[in-house]
């Protein structure tokens, strides 16, 4: 058995000089990023639908479709890290698709060169069931990352939700943010999206069962490739 990384890489550095009180109008500062991704994310539903029929009969994923798809998480993204998904940052976060190298979180997808035709039609529901309920408890039952409602992104749920509003007291009472509760919320976080992402068809590798805890993509978060069977 080979080791191979898993096809998605989505990373945080947390700020050490981080506002006590900041946090609490962020809600605010952030409202006109969320009225651009909610046009974003209807974008992004229409062309996943687009990216399946061709899946379908051609095994690939449009390459202009996929990098916009990418963009509009990417930029999702650094929204939540910066606002109430995990209040990672103060630095406003960018209005590009792009990758922005000197901001505080990225996100970034491979390329897929060929995509099962089968495949498509049951990993977006059927195969991603043990996911979704795994999701819905770290998000509270509703969106999270792949999805095209942005909310979970920006204000959190859940498991998340509960952690990250302990963050933030506790920034406001000390002025620090335990790094143990950031590298854990970045792990819920890392889940989530890996099962976005293939649940929006951007891969066929099965998001692996596993917490990857921290600011940096572990060099653990890879998924072992056995033959297949005869």
């Amino acid at each position: 058995m080979t080791a191979t990384p898993y096809p998605l890489r989505i990373t945080g550095e947390l700020d050490p000089n981080l506002s006590r009180g900041l946090w609490i109008v962020k809600w605010l500062l952030a409202l006109p990023h969320i009225f651009v991704l909610a046009f974003l994310w209807i974008a992004f539903l229409l062309t996943s639908i687009v990216a399946l029929f061709a899946i379908l009969f051609t095994g690939r994923y449009p390459r202009g479709l996929f990098d916009f798809n990418v963009g509009v998480m990417r930029w999702s993204w650094r929204v939540t890290f910066y606002a109430y998904g995990i209040i990672g940052t103060d630095r406003y976060p960018p209005f590009t698709l792009a990758d922005v190298p000197d901001y505080a979180a990225h996100l970034d997808v491979d390329y897929p060169d060929h995509l099962s035709r089968g495949l498509v039609l049951v990993k977006w529901w059927l195969l991603a069931i043990p996911h979704y309920l795994i999701a819905g408890a770290i998000v509270g039952g509703g969106p999270y990352a792949g999805d095209p409602d942005y909310s979970a992104w920006l204000f959190g749920g859940g498991l998340i939700g509960a952690m990250t509003t302990v963050a933030a007291f506790w920034l406001l009472f000390t002025g620090r943010y335990p790094r143990t509760l950031f590298d854990a919320i970045m792990g819920l976080h890392r889940w989530t999206v890996r099962v976005g992402v293939y649940v929006s068809l951007m891969t066929d590798v099965y998001p692996p069962l596993r917490l990857d805890q921290g600011g940096g993509e572990p060099e653990r978060a890879s998924i072992d490739d056995a033959p297949a069977p005869a």
